[in-house]
């Protein structure tokens, strides 16, 4: 069976638009954590000291070569407000990976990956891919999360991933994204030799969806959304 670290890859152009795969992925927590920087330091390789904080949701692509196949990542970076929770939860619907995002120099934020945890439980198909991600080791001095309690805890809830960040950086950003390509591609094969091996479709939220009604939502046009500015990063 191929291991997930031998996979070979290469990150693509964010306009590349020839691929073969598609998958949906979701990027919650607090707000403040560094959701949205860190999803554009990894897609754009630009950081922004006084981001605007999301408001609804923002909508990126990370386009990865893996093997002989393209595979497009629609990233959802949510908003982490209260006001905002309720419209997260329609956006869990056929996500196949959510990037659960809480920030090192917080504990509050780690302390409310339980609850995110059980909303991503209660709201997303059962066999989601959940990554756990500490941002913000730039402010190391100022940590108050050791990386060896977020270590245990990731192991204790099965999480199927976890790195810290800096989305100030660029340390591990795009690592991330790297690595929920080749996790939803392995998960992809596994799900494509059980339906041959059965000899039917095996339904999962991993398959190839080209008609965009499945894993993909369509792109909306955030562009009018109001803001409001507030040092998020």
């Amino acid at each position: 069976m191929t291991k997930i670290d031998d996979l070979e890859y290469e990150i693509l152009n964010e306009e590349f638009t020839e691929y073969d795969l598609s998958f949906k992925i979701i990027v919650v927590g607090d707000s403040g954590v560094g959701k949205s920087c860190l999803t554009i330091k990894a897609t754009k390789n630009i950081y922004e000291d006084n981001y605007t904080p999301t408001v609804g949701f923002e909508f990126f692509t990370f386009n990865i070569r893996i093997g002989d196949k393209n595979i497009k990542l629609q990233i959802w970076d949510t908003c982490g407000q209260e006001a905002y929770r309720s419209l997260i939860t329609s956006f869990y619907r056929n996500s196949s990976l959510a990037v659960l995002v809480y920030s090192i120099d917080n504990r509050i934020t780690y302390v409310n990956i339980e609850s995110w945890l059980n909303e991503i439980k209660s709201q997303a198909n059962p066999e989601i891919k959940i990554f756990l991600i500490g941002n913000k080791t730039d402010l190391a001095d100022q940590r108050q999360i050791p990386i060896e309690l977020a270590q245990q805890f990731s192991k204790d809830h099965s999480f199927h991933f976890f790195i810290e960040t800096s989305a100030k950086t660029g340390f591990n950003a795009q690592n991330v994204f790297i690595q929920a390509g080749k996790e939803l591609y392995l998960t992809h094969l596994e799900y494509k030799d059980r339906a041959s091996r059965v000899g039917s479709i095996v339904p999962s939220p991993y398959q190839p969806d080209m008609n965009m009604n499945n894993n993909i939502m369509l792109e909306e046009d955030d562009d009018d959304r109001p803001r409001k500015k507030k040092k998020c990063c």
